[in-house]
Order: C-alpha cells, then sequence, then structure tokens
C-alpha cells in the first residue's frame, strides 16, 4: 500500500492531520470519555455509533465495522487511491511531498480522473473567458445587473461558455482528452451529424464542486433565450446530484460554527444569501432534497433553516424537506417568505438586514409550519373536514420528542376548536404508543460512562475465553511494544485464529524496524481490509499500557489449552469412530466427555 512514500513520509503526514480534525469536517462530533463519538458517514444510522479516538489517531464504526487512521478515512469517504489520500492531507498540512520514483511516479490515467481533470481545467477557463475576454462582457454585465458582487463572481469562480461550437472542444483536445470521455462527462454533445460541440455554449456557468472542492459539474444560465433557462451536468462517475449539495465545500466551515445550515433552492439564491453576510446558505441541484442529503446535512449539524421560495411550489418542497430532515433527525426551522418572493428576489428589493431580521431571525417552528400548510388541504367550514384536520395534526405533534411542545401545541388544538383536552392527548399518547412500537426494530447502541465501549447490543456475539483471551493480549501489544517482545518469546505466532497470527506476524516486523507503538501508523502496513479493520476494533478495547504477569500467564495458558484441547478432541473423534459400530455404550461416553471439553474452552464473555 505504501510504495509511493517511505514510511517516514507517510508518518510526518499522518501527524500533520488530527483523525479528529479531518473526520470533524466530514462528522459532527462530540466528545464522550476519552472518545469523540457522532453519526457514521458510511451507512445511515439515527444513534452515533461511528467513535474516535484522538490518543491512538484512530477511528471505528461498531455498527458497520469501518475502520482506520486518517489516510484510510479520505480513501474510503473520497474514493482516494493510498496515494491520492496522502497527497490531499500532504497539501492540507502544507507538506511538501519528496518526488516519487520514476517507477510509480504516475498512476494509470482512469476515465474518473480524466473527468475531474477536464472540470478543472474548464472551471479556470470559463471564469478566465467571463473576466478577461470581449466575449465573456456579455456575461459579466448580465451578473452584474444581477447585483452579483466581484467578490461573489471570484469565490463562487463564475464563468461564461462562449457562443461556439468547436472552441472547448479544441481546448480540450489540445489538453488530451478524448471526445467520447468527455461527452460521458457532460462538457461535450453530439448533434444529429455527429459533430461534437460545447453543453454549455453561450450561458453563464456556476461550477459545482464536491465536498472537498472539486468541480465535478456546472449549471450553466442562459442568457439570451436559450432553452432550458437552466441547464445541468448530467450524471456521471464524479456527479451524482442525489448526493451534491451546492456550496457545501464553502459553507462547511460556518455551517459548522453557526450550528445550523440554510438549506436554498438553486444557486442564484446561495449567492444572493452569502452577499446579505449569510455564509452558511447550500441547495440541492435542481432536484427535490434526497435521503441521502438530509443524511449528510444531519452528519454535521443539528439544525436546519429551510428557506424556499414562497409560492406553492416551494411550499410543497419545504413540506416534503421538513420530513426527510425529520426523519435523519435534525431540528428544522422555516423562514418566512412572502408569497411571489425568492431569497434572491427580496433581498434585491428590500436588502440584506430586512432579509435576516424579517425572515431569517424570524423564521418559525416546523409545526407551525405544518399546522398553516396543512389547511390548505381541508375546509374547515366542514366538521368532517375539521376532524381531519385536527387528526393530522395530532399525527405530526406525537411525532415530537418533547413533551412541553407536545402539550402546548395540543392545548392550542383545544382552544382553536373548542375541543376537549382530555380527548385530544388520549389520542396523542396512543399514537405515541404506536410510534414506539414501530420503532422497536431500530437498533439498539449503548456504551459505557467513559464511551470506550459502544456496540450493537442485539448483534453481540459471545466469544469463547481463548478469543478473549487473544483479543485482549493483541490489544495489549498494539500499544506496548515491551509486552509484545514478552509474547514474541513466550507465544510467538501460534494464536489459534488466523487473522490473529497474520496480526502479531505484522506487528514483530513492525517492532523490529523501530518503529514506536502507533496502531494508525501500523495501519499503513496491512494490505487486507478485513485484517485492517480487526486491528482497528482491538486497538479500541479498554486495557491500560501495561499489563501484569498473572494476567499474561492466565491469558497464554488459556491460548495453549485451546491448542491442547483441539488435539485431544480429535483423538477422542478418533476413537468415537472406531467404537461406534462395536461399543456404542463406549462411543456416547467419549461424545460426552468431547462435549465436556467443547463447552470448558467456551467459558468467556465477549469484550
Amino acid at each position: 500500500m505504501a510504495n509511493q512514500y517511505t514510511d517516514e513520509t507517510i508518518a510526518s503526514v499522518q501527524a500533520a492531520n488530527d483523525v479528529v480534525d479531518i473526520v470533524g469536517e466530514y462528522v459532527q462530533l462530540k466528545k464522550q470519555g476519552r472518545n469523540f463519538f457522532g453519526l457514521c458517514p458510511f451507512h445511515s444510522e439515527s444513534t452515533p455509533s461511528f467513535s474516535v479516538n484522538q490518543e491512538k489517531q484512530i477511528f471505528h464504526c461498531f455498527g458497520c465495522g469501518k475502520g482506520g487512521n486518517v489516510i484510510t478515512f479520505m480513501m474510503e469517504i473520497e474514493g482516494f487511491s493510498f496515494r491520492q489520500a496522502i497527497e490531499f492531507l500532504a497539501d492540507k498540512s502544507g507538506h511538501t511531498l519528496p518526488k516519487a520514483s520514476e517507477t510509480n511516479k504516475k498512476e494509470p490515467s482512469t476515465e474518473e480522473q480524466a473527468i475531474l481533470e477536464a472540470y478543472q481545467w474548464l472551471t479556470k477557463l470559463y471564469h478566465h473567458l467571463l473576466r478577461h475576454t470581449k466575449d465573456g462582457k456579455k456575461g459579466l454585465e448580465y451578473l452584474y445587473q444581477r447585483g452579483y458582487s466581484d467578490e461573489s463572481i471570484d469565490t463562487f469562480q463564475l464563468g461564461y461558455s462562449p457562443q461556439s461550437k468547436d472552441f472547448i472542444l479544441q481546448f480540450l483536445e489540445n489538453k488530451g482528452f478524448h471526445r467520447q470521455t468527455m461527452v460521458k462527462a457532460g462538457l461535450l454533445t453530439t448533434n444529429d451529424q455527429q459533430n461534437y460541440v460545447d453543453r454549455f455554449q453561450g450561458r453563464i456557468i456556476f461550477p459545482i464542486r464536491n465536498a472537498i472542492g472539486k468541480t465535478v459539474g456546472f449549471g450553466g444560465r442562459s442568457i439570451n433565450g436559450q432553452d432550458p433557462k437552466y441547464l445541468n451536468s448530467p450524471e456521471s462517475p464524479v456527479f451524482q446530484k442525489s448526493k451534491l449539495l451546492y456550496n457545501f465545500d464553502l459553507a462547511r466551515s460556518e455551517i459548522r460554527k453557526k450550528s445550523e445550515a440554510i438549506l436554498l433552492e438553486g444557486y442564484a439564491d446561495v449567492i444572493a444569501v452569502h452577499q446579505a453576510g449569510a455564509k452558511n446558505g447550500i441547495a440541492s441541484l435542481g432536484t427535490s432534497l434526497t435521503d441521502a442529503h438530509a443524511s449528510i446535512l444531519r452528519r454535521y449539524v443539528d439544525t436546519v433553516l429551510i428557506c424556499f421560495d414562497g409560492d406553492d411550489a416551494g411550499q410543497n418542497a419545504t413540506y416534503k424537506a421538513i420530513k426527510l430532515l425529520k426523519n435523519a433527525g435534525c431540528t428544522v426551522k422555516v423562514a418566512n417568505l412572502p408569497k411571489g418572493y425568492d431569497p434572491d428576489s427580496y433581498i434585491q428589493e428590500f436588502g440584506a438586514t430586512s432579509f435576516k431580521e424579517n425572515v431569517l431571525q424570524a423564521s418559525s417552528s416546523e409545526m407551525t409550519f405544518l399546522i398553516n400548510h396543512l389547511k390548505k388541504n381541508f375546509n374547515l367550514q366542514h366538521e368532517g373536514d375539521r376532524i381531519r384536520y385536527v387528526e393530522s395534526i395530532i399525527g405530526e405533534i406525537a411525532l415530537l420528542k418533547s413533551p412541553i411542545e407536545r402539550d402546548h401545541y395540543i392545548r392550542d388544538l383545544s382552544d382553536q376548536f373548542d375541543l376537549s383536552y382530555d380527548a385530544l392527548n388520549q389520542d396523542l399518547m396512543s399514537r405515541i404508543r404506536n410510534n414506539s412500537k414501530n420503532d422497536d426494530n431500530r437498533q439498539d447502541f449503548g456504551h459505557t460512562k467513559d464511551g470506550n465501549h459502544l456496540m450493537n447490543r442485539r448483534n453481540q456475539k459471545v466469544l469463547s475465553a481463548y478469543q478473549n483471551a487473544e483479543r485482549r493480549l493483541i490489544a495489549y501489544m498494539l500499544q506496548n511494544a515491551h509486552v509484545a517482545e514478552r509474547v514474541k518469546n513466550r507465544l510467538g505466532s501460534k494464536f489459534n485464529l488466523e487473522q490473529h497470527q497474520i496480526i502479531v506476524t505484522y506487528l514483530y516486523g513492525f517492532y523490529e524496524e523501530g518503529n514506536e507503538p502507533n496502531s494508525s501508523h501500523f495501519l499503513t502496513y496491512i494490505e487486507d481490509e478485513t485484517i485492517r479493520k480487526l486491528i482497528v476494533e482491538l486497538s479500541m478495547l479498554d486495557c491500560s499500557w501495561e499489563i501484569t504477569d498473572k494476567e499474561m500467564d492466565d491469558y497464554i495458558r488459556t491460548i495453549l489449552a485451546e491448542q491442547t484441547d483441539h488435539v485431544r478432541i480429535k483423538q477422542l473423534e478418533q476413537e468415537q469412530k472406531l467404537l461406534e459400530k462395536t461399543d456404542p455404550v463406549k462411543a456416547a461416553q467419549i461424545a460426552m466427555e468431547i462435549l465436556k471439553i467443547k463447552q470448558q474452552s467456551k467459558n468467556g464473555a465477549s469484550f
């Protein structure tokens, strides 16, 4: 894995990038005891099972089993190769990497890498054309008329694609990009004559970046009457709209600082809100909010403020977004935009101060929005509709976590419709009980006071005594080279489980090379993902740095006893087989003896 750079270089890059800081850019972490916990970025969950240990510089999810160090985290979260992860982290920490050897200097170019490179080149080109050419003057004047500042144009790297069929084609070919690959990337299209042309010609360009700031798609805004008005890049290996949020890379630090994200509907709204001083605005990309979007937001922040258009379509989209965000575990607020306005048009007419004070700061709770929004579906002059409306609102109130909030809204319903508070509350309690029954299928996670152990209680396996002994012994060895040397002298690699044998063999070599105990660094020596996961799991076990002689003797005796028992069981099984036809009684006695040995060897509990 680590053949690109020396161990010293890798260790230096790791040391300069704290795993809590790097993971914290993708997951909202909270300190609990020795560890930090958050929602796992690799699988969907509502209860945090993802743990990061700053002292050992490793992470581990007790739900899905993912684990590793800061390098493997970037490989998993961004799909980087080992080399790409090292280079990304080195760049992030200001490290200058030595040049790789000629044999390893260049990785084979993949289609995905080619697409990414093309997008980076075109981002720069489109921005240059907008800023510094005669062709781009029309686009620049349009942006100024819409109220875009020079700072925003540069911050968001806005650009312009000229009204030319082959300018972009020639540029890409001169850079060595294949036409068909660029069609697949959505940068070029083919017409009826099978000619290749720029997909975005004659449009303002909005670069769409991923979480690490790399352009992966474009949004093109027509300024000369072309249809459609907005044109996005198509889905590609690097561009998946359902998993990307516009401006997330720039807004992320502000989202974390304010503990709140502003969810908007489009590029123009995000930039307008940014210019108004709210730097934590993001938007979905021409599609409705998805479960993936909601999960991403929940990992970073508790509260999401929805600020969609004030028309019926915007209000319907708000209703759907509330449901998704609540299911993901977010606290939701809704901005109060007047009907007929979007954030961009409101700011242009009333100004930034009014927008902040009368729209963002005057936001309502999601329940206030739902109470008003659901009224549109009922004719409250009719008794039947009134009852159905009240029942629908009680269903929403039952989803609230706070008893105080539930009581508040039930009393409001009681007063508004002159209904019995007790009757409404009885209906509410019934719905809450039903919701609780439905929640019983969710996984039950628990952790100790110091936050060191977090495991799925329902799937917890009870391990045999020798398995526990081997796991505990390796946990000590991973953090103490002296313990590893003592085990090596007494036990060598005579562990019963093959995976444990592999780990200790590599660990002996790791220490022989003069390395200090460092689970995070040790992981870079291991190619097999299953073994890496096990090393992380064992590194997370709660044990002290030193082990007593008695404890080590007990572990080693238990490990060796399993091997003796294994040999003895094999011998007895052979005797049993010979006696089954000639002496069934004796064969049965041997079977009982085998069972007794197996039961004795399994006396132990899981860690």
